[in-house]
C-alpha cells in the first residue's frame, strides 16, 4: 500500500470516529440501525429484527469479502449505525484495522465469537489460519445467528420478546434445513462424493456432511495460485476419475478452467457442474438471495453433477 493510500485511509477512520461522537439529533429516534458486512449476516440479522431494525449490508452479491475495501459510503453507513456485525476470522480481512477502531466507539461483534472453539476448523495451507466459511456448517453457522440474535436482543430491550420469537422460528428452519443438506448429499453415491472448488471456502461443507472438498486456491481468495497447483489438481481429478467441478459466484474461473483444459490436454473429459455461491448470496428477490436459498441452491447444484 502507498504512503498517500495509507493517508488516505487514515483521514476516512479519523473522519469517521470523530462524526461518530457528535450528538445527532435524530439519534434514539426510530428504528435500530445496524450494519452487517455479509449478506450471510445481513439476512439472519433482517430474519430475527423482522422489520423493527433497519439493517444495511456492505458486501452484496457476486462480491469477494477477502478482497473488499470499504467505501466512503460503507465508512457512513457504519459512522451512523448503532451497531456492526461482521464475521471474523480474517474473512474481512481489508477491513480489520477500520474495524478494530470502531470498537473504541461502537458496539461492534464478530459473529464467530459464538462458536465453540472446538468447531473452528484450521485451514490445511495456512499455519494457524482459522477458515473463516463458517456458514457452510449449517448447525455451526445456527451458534453464529444465535449469539447474533442475543447480542441483539439485549441491545433493544423493548423488543427483546419479539425477537427471540422469531429466532427461534429462525432456527427450527435452520435445523431442518441442516438434515435435509444431509439427506439430499446421501443420494450421491459414496465413491463420487469428492467435490473441487474454485478455493478452499466449503471445509466446514466437507466435514460436516461427509464431502471430500478440494479448492484450488486456498481458504482465501488473496492467496496465489502456482503451476504445481493447477498440475497437482488435474491429476487428482484424473486419478479419482471426477467428472465435474464447480465454480464460484464471488471467484474467477480462469484458474478452473485452467485445469479443466489441462485435463482434457490428457484425455479425460470434466464439465464444469455448475457455479455455487460460497462467500456471497444471490441477487436480492431471488431464492438464492437468502441464507436458506443460497444452500439449497448450492446443495441440489452439486448432487445433481455428481450423482
Amino acid at each position: 500500500m502507498t504512503f498517500f493510500l495509507k493517508y488516505f485511509i487514515n483521514i476516512l477512520i479519523i473522519s469517521l470516529l470523530f462524526f461518530s461522537c457528535q450528538p445527532k439529533a435524530e439519534k434514539n429516534k426510530g428504528k435500530l440501525k445496524v450494519v452487517a458486512t455479509t449478506g450471510m449476516i445481513g439476512d439472519a440479522l433482517k430474519q430475527i429484527s423482522g422489520d423493527s431494525v433497519e439493517v444495511n449490508t456492505l458486501m452484496g452479491p457476486g462480491v469477494d469479502p477477502h478482497l473488499y475495501k470499504a467505501t466512503q459510503g460503507d465508512l457512513t453507513l457504519m459512522s451512523d449505525a448503532d451497531m456492526i456485525f461482521y464475521n471474523g476470522l480474517h474473512l474481512e480481512g481489508k477491513m480489520g484495522e477500520i474495524l478494530e477502531k470502531l470498537k473504541r466507539t461502537k458496539q461492534v461483534y464478530a459473529v464467530a465469537d459464538g462458536l465453540k472453539t472446538s468447531g473452528i476448523r484450521q485451514s490445511d495451507t495456512y499455519e494457524n489460519a482459522p477458515d473463516p466459511h463458517i456458514w457452510f456448517d449449517v448447525e455451526l453457522w445456527s451458534q453464529a445467528v444465535r449469539y447474533a440474535g442475543e447480542v441483539l436482543a439485549e441491545a433493544d430491550t423493548l423488543n427483546t420478546a419479539y425477537y427471540e420469537q422469531n429466532m427461534k422460528t429462525y432456527l427450527s428452519a435452520l435445523d431442518s434445513l441442516d438434515q435435509w443438506v444431509a439427506s439430499e448429499l446421501k443420494k450421491i453415491p459414496e465413491g463420487q462424493r469428492i467435490m473441487i472448488t474454485a478455493h478452499d471456502a466449503f471445509g466446514y461443507f466437507g466435514e460436516a456432511y461427509g464431502i471430500d472438498v478440494r479448492g484450488l486456491q486456498g481458504i482465501s481468495t488473496l492467496s496465489d495460485i502456482g503451476l504445481q497447483d493447477v498440475i497437482r489438481l488435474v491429476n487428482f481429478i484424473i486419478e479419482k476419475k471426477i467428472k465435474a467441478v464447480f465454480v464460484e459466484t464471488s471467484v474467477s474461473d480462469k484458474a478452473l478452467r485452467a485445469v479443466i483444459e489441462g485435463c482434457r490436454e490428457k484425455g479425460h473429459e470434466v464439465k464444469i457442474g455448475g457455479s455455487l455461491f460460497s462467500d456471497a448470496m444471490g441477487e436480492s428477490g431471488t431464492p438464492e438471495g437468502n441464507y436458506v436459498g443460497m444452500v439449497r441452491h448450492n446443495v441440489t447444484t452439486i448432487v445433481e453433477a455428481l450423482r
